[in-house]
């Protein structure tokens, strides 16, 4: 890991020669989980490259507090073989994660505006001030608000994803309720506007 010296936020840096697809190849499954429980997941900033002309293709990076745990996948343990026998390891779902949080700092070889990037981060940043136990219920029903392919939408939109939002949360047996109070957690943070009468407006959709 690394240490920014301006702003002193860790970060890892995850690179390869191929485009990243839905997931990332991360830790052990145990440390990572433990990072997100305890609120010490670094900033990842995942950096794809033309091995032939050595360019820096695309460069995305997740800052440390979109991570919940339902974006964490489990890998299955090495086998006996290997050399580090019953190690388990796993990967970051990017498709689990908010559209918002996946900031694009390089794109096809081209550079975005430092501005840019500083906003989209800063747009970000109040989901750093919730409760790691309650950030996760936030980034999950941010995530299948989204996956509604609506830029509006009404209160029974977002209900429609409560079997969803239930297997990510089995614990819970009050998904609705849950699911209003997220809403209203979106709107306080700025991601969501109250449009009245039961409908909502995404702020940014990725659409």
């Amino acid at each position: 890991d690394f240490l920014c010296p301006d702003c002193e936020e860790p970060f890892q840096l995850k690179s390869q020669s191929h485009m990243f697809g839905r997931k990332i190849v991360d830790a052990a499954y145990a440390s990572m989980m433990r990072a997100i429980q305890h609120d010490a997941t670094p900033n990842l900033v995942a950096l794809h490259y033309n091995p032939d002309t050595w360019q820096v293709m695309n460069v995305l990076l997740l800052p440390r507090f979109v991570f919940s745990a339902s974006a964490i996948e489990k890998r299955p343990p090495l086998g006996p073989s290997a050399r580090r026998a019953g190690w388990v390891g796993c990967n970051i779902l990017l498709d689990a994660l908010p559209a918002e949080a996946r900031i694009s700092i390089v794109r096809g070889g081209i550079v975005a505006k430092p501005s840019q990037v500083r906003q989209l981060y800063k747009d970000l940043r109040p989901l750093a001030r919730l409760k790691v136990e309650k950030r996760g219920w936030t980034l999950d029903v941010l995530r299948a608000i989204e996956s509604l392919g609506k830029h509006e939408f009404s209160l029974d939109d977002a209900y429609s994803a409560q079997t969803q939002l239930a297997r990510l949360h089995p614990a819970n047996r009050h998904i609705r309720p849950k699911i209003r109070q997220q809403l209203q957690v979106l709107r306080d943070l700025g991601f969501l506007r109250f449009l009245g009468r039961g409908r909502y407006r995404l702020r940014n959709t990725g659409l």
